[in-house]
């Protein structure tokens, strides 16, 4: 079933109105027609399933036929992402968001090769925004994670120390004990900030900065891995936790759908 994103849930009809560029690709890519049913999410609480009722030019018109618990993890994943090279950073964010991140910044640290001018990071960002989209609707989630605009490390820490939990996956630290007891640490409602070096990983100065700002360096095992698969290990393990910890909220069941 299709899924969009609205700025506005149903009114007191009961009715969702999709506009801007989702109606010229409900129109005339996807083709739908007037009973077909589609998913709306309004970056709330809630998921609509819902029916089609009109399809006009700048405008289409869903009823809802069912609401339900949003599909989102009971915490806030946030990954500050070192800038890697190439195309490195489409894939993370794509995965990252699959992974129930609710939002991607990317830092410029002094081990990061890319330098982005303001130009070339507002063409990046709105492209990874995009990106971000698409997976959000791919993977059913009720918000659209945000991928802000890269900040430099001294603003990235200080914005991460808002943070509950701040994790560094980090070469150098202890043993999986540590991140076993980071894991276990996590809990629903706190905001988790995650930070993940650039191909070069952290410079030493880094790691002091951010444990001087509340940070815990963890393991991902005895292995090296690569930026792109650092991250996404480190969304992993905290999504399986929350997960578990959200194990006991009602499933969607389908009985009532048309």
């Amino acid at each position: 079933m299709y899924h969009f994103f609205v700025p506005e849930g149903p009114d007191e009809a009961g009715q969702i109105h999709i506009t801007g560029s989702d109606v010229h690709h409900i129109r005339s890519v996807l083709r739908m027609k007037p009973g077909e049913q589609v998913v709306i999410s309004d970056g709330r609480d809630k998921d609509y399933y819902c029916k089609i009722t009109e399809l006009n030019p700048g405008e289409i018109t869903v009823q809802v036929l069912k609401e339900t618990e949003a599909a989102e993890l009971p915490a806030r994943l946030i990954l500050y992402q070192g800038l890697p090279k190439g195309e490195k950073m489409e894939l993370i964010i794509q995965k990252a968001v699959e992974l129930g991140a609710c939002r991607i910044v990317p830092v410029a640290m002094k081990r990061s090769v890319v330098k982005l001018d303001e130009k070339k990071a507002r063409a990046k960002t709105t492209r990874w925004n995009t990106i971000a989209e698409s997976a959000a609707k791919q993977s059913g989630r009720s918000i659209c994670p945000e991928v802000m605009l890269p900040l430099p490390f001294a603003e990235a820490i200080q914005e991460s120390g808002n943070a509950d939990r701040i994790l560094v996956p980090y070469e150098n630290a202890r043993g999986m004990q540590a991140t076993r007891e980071a894991m276990t640490a996590l809990a629903p409602g706190q905001e988790i900030a995650i930070w993940i070096g650039p191909e070069g990983g952290f410079e030493r100065s880094e790691i002091e900065a951010l444990e001087a700002a509340g940070a815990q360096t963890i393991s991902l095992g005895r292995r090296i891995l690569r930026t792109e698969t650092a991250g996404l290990t480190a969304l992993s393990l905290c999504m399986y936790h929350l997960e578990l910890t959200g194990e006991e909220q009602p499933e969607y069941k389908e009985e009532g759908m048309e």
